[in-house]
């Protein structure tokens, strides 16, 4: 593989909406640079990106792949993500490996949930951002409605960057070009617009051309043009069709040319410490250069399991050159690992490299310390080096699953693990007082996709049922309550006594233990044990048996015995007082809510909101998405959802889909609540 410099390289990913065509773009771009010898199709699953047989069976992307390539003087490394919401998690990670976000729009549906929500991710990530219309080669389209629609709702920033020409069949660039033919608008009015938001970045270029009324060179543009990408100011729009190869060209050009290196795109947002600033130091932003000769940084964006080379970490090389055989820590791990083998990736191949500077995409396999989200790094210099976390959408749509044979349970919790490590959206939970294991993703269809590549990959089936719901509980008022713990049956003896006082925090604040005790009437050795005894109590509930949060527990008074006290007698009054204040404090038990979009045929519109309502939804909003499509938003309680995906179906034939996030926690109603305590029995006399 050729040489190159951080300078020369450019990173993206191709993010959007599902059947945009992202997949097929990165095909057409891999083959206009000679990466590929001929173009592969989603249909036929022959494409280099869409190489797992789960997606070549699905019709489309599941994980991420990473793919590069090169063009002109640069390189090229190139992320595609999937595009439908229950994949999301896939397409936000692989934000943190890039410069620029290449924001795919198909030309015939127009803008979708996931091209809203990669927009507002990438923006607030701070990356550059391009918009790509595709498939411009469709029939009856109307592109001049679309621009207008991408301005309203992104903003004035979206300027043109090249328009389709001669019925799409291919286009024309508008940056150096201020005249020729095209399907719509005017070459020379688009060129104007942009040459002049260019230049406001530039205070002397701007007099400059104000007063001699020349364009500038293409040198003198490239800084402003530069500044107006990271700043936002400024959105290219390009169109291209992967499947007739317009606009590739231009589009690689533009990557070429216009992109960001990595010393021109925001810089990452590392910083140094703990997250909260734990451990008395605050933590404080940490600038990663991209210079080759620095200590090595490098941030984990991507896990993945592999059957034939075990864990592969995919990761971004922020700063220095990373070589081959050179050691390097993960995190704050105090021992090295020793780079055998380097790779860059090809779709599902690897290829051998010797090293990575700045800038450069590579993986490592078989170091099991890797997870995602890590730093590696070279020196200890760095080890409290974190990468901000991106936004996850919480996984909300649940399965409990239990394994079809007896003496697999073992296997399956392993195999959970290797698939929880792959996804950050994918989460597994085991709940102790139900048995349950249960899964958790961002839709129905996601978690299907788990199910079936556990029987594909790892030949596990399992049986699933809908998991109860994760309530919570609470307190509205303020409790107090003591408790005398005394034990005797021949010999040594159990004594401890608590005082204790509770006190509700907002909603999502969590739990806090303070210790308020004077005099040492409860000795310091004992009050890890007291607060080990309120937090089982909170963890196994009081009212209906979930776990309690959001609470302040101060525990004031005590006593102890010089013989008998003991840490067991601790526990015991830690949990018995704390499950009196409780239930002095007005309880109440808390139920998930959700957001929920729903896209359907709009003559389904007055069924789906009647069917809502009557689930104790609130709608917020509906809004047309074009070809006879509505979405409709609201809240909705998540327990109100466990039949739902069929309850869709069957309201609107089938061409109903719909997404879930998860909102905040709210009071369920009084006969839900009593319902659910009538259920439960809290057994106060365990020891």
């Amino acid at each position: 593989m050729p040489k190159y410099t951080t300078e020369t390289l450019r990173s993206v990913a191709l993010v959007g909406h599902g059947a945009s065509g992202k997949t097929s773009l990165a095909e057409a771009l891999l083959f206009a640079t000679g990466a590929i010898n001929a173009k592969g199709s989603v249909d036929k699953g022959s494409t280099v990106c869409d190489a797992d047989p789960l997606e070549k069976e699905a019709g489309h992307s599941l994980t991420s792949a990473v793919v590069n390539f090169p063009y002109e003087s640069t390189h090229v490394h190139l992320v595609d993500t999937p595009g439908y919401p229950d994949f999301a998690g896939q397409a936000i990670a692989a934000l943190a490996g890039v410069d620029t976000a290449l924001v795919v729009i198909n030309a015939q549906t127009g803008i979708e949930l996931m091209t809203e929500r990669m927009m507002r991710c990438a923006a607030e990530r701070k990356l550059c951002r391009m918009i790509v219309v595709n498939k411009i080669d469709a029939e009856n389209l109307d592109l001049p409605g679309l621009v207008a629609d991408i301005r309203e709702r992104f903003g004035k920033a979206c300027m043109i960057l090249d328009l389709p020409a001669h019925g799409s069949a291919d286009v024309v660039e508008v940056l150096e070009h201020d005249s020729g033919d095209a399907d719509f608008e005017s070459v020379a009015a688009a060129h104007r617009a942009l040459i002049d938001q260019i230049v406001e970045e530039d205070e002397d270029l701007l007099a400059q051309y104000l007063e001699d009324g020349a364009d500038p060179s293409a040198a003198d543009l490239h800084a402003p043009f530069e500044k107006a990408l990271r700043e936002g100011h400024l959105i290219p729009v390009l169109f291209t069709s992967a499947k007739t190869g317009a606009g590739i060209k231009e589009l690689l050009h533009v990557l070429a040319s216009l992109a960001p290196n990595p010393a021109e795109g925001n810089p990452p947002p590392f910083y140094k410490g703990e997250p909260g600033g734990s451990g008395g130091k605050a933590a404080e932003a940490f600038h990663a250069e991209p210079d080759p000769a620095k200590h090595v940084l490098a941030h984990v964006f991507k896990v993945v399991a592999d059957p034939y080379m075990g864990k592969i970490g995919i990761f971004r090389v922020h700063q220095g050159t990373l070589k081959k055989d050179m050691q390097l820590f993960v995190g704050d791990g105090k021992r090295p690992f020793k780079v055998a083998h380097l790779y860059q990736l090809q779709g599902k191949d690897t290829v051998e490299v010797d090293e990575l500077v700045p800038g450069d995409i590579g993986a490592i396999a078989k170091v099991e310390e890797i997870e995602f989200d890590c730093v590696l790094h070279d020196s200890h210099d760095e080890d409290h080096i974190h990468l901000v976390p991106l936004d996850f959408p919480r996984p909300m749509a649940g399965l409990a699953v239990e394994t079809k044979k007896k003496g697999d349970e073992q296997r399956l919790f392993d195999i959970l693990g290797k698939l929880a490590m792959e996804d950050p959206t994918f989460v597994v939970e085991r709940h102790p007082h139900t048995n349950e294991t249960v899964i958790r993703g961002l839709g129905e269809i996601h978690l299907k996709s788990k199910l079936t590549k556990m029987v594909a990959q790892y030949k596990l089936e399992v049986d699933t049922k809908p998991p109860l719901i994760p309530y919570r509980e609470t307190i509205t008022a303020a409790g107090e309550a003591m408790h005398r713990h005394k034990k005797q049956s021949g010999g040594a003896g159990q004594f401890g006594e608590v005082h204790l006082k509770i006190e509700p925090k907002s909603r999502g604040e969590g739990f806090e233990f303070v210790d308020a005790v004077k005099g040492g009437v409860i000795p310091g050795v004992f009050m890890p044990a007291v607060e080990k005894g309120v937090r089982q109590a909170l963890e196994g509930g009081v009212v209906a048996g979930f776990p309690v949060e959001d609470l302040k527990v101060t525990v004031y008074d005590g006593k102890t015995h010089a013989v008998d006290g003991k840490e067991v007698a601790f526990v015991t009054a830690g949990r018995k007082a704390v499950i009196e204040a409780i239930r002095a404090a007005r309880p109440i038990v808390l139920e998930p809510i959700v957001t929920i979009e729903i896209v359907v045929p709009e003559d389904a519109i007055g069924d789906l909101t009647g069917d809502l309502s009557g689930r104790r939804g609130h709608i917020t909003g509906t809004d047309g998405r074009g070809h006879g499509m509505a979405a409709i938003t609201g809240e909705v309680p998540l327990a109100e959802l466990n039949d739902y995906q069929s309850r869709l179906k069957s309201l609107t034939g089938g061409q109903g889909s719909y997404t879930i996030e998860f909102a905040r926690y709210a009071a369920v109603p009084p006969a839900v609540q009593q319902q659910l305590s009538s259920k439960f029995q809290l057994h106060e006399d365990e020891e």
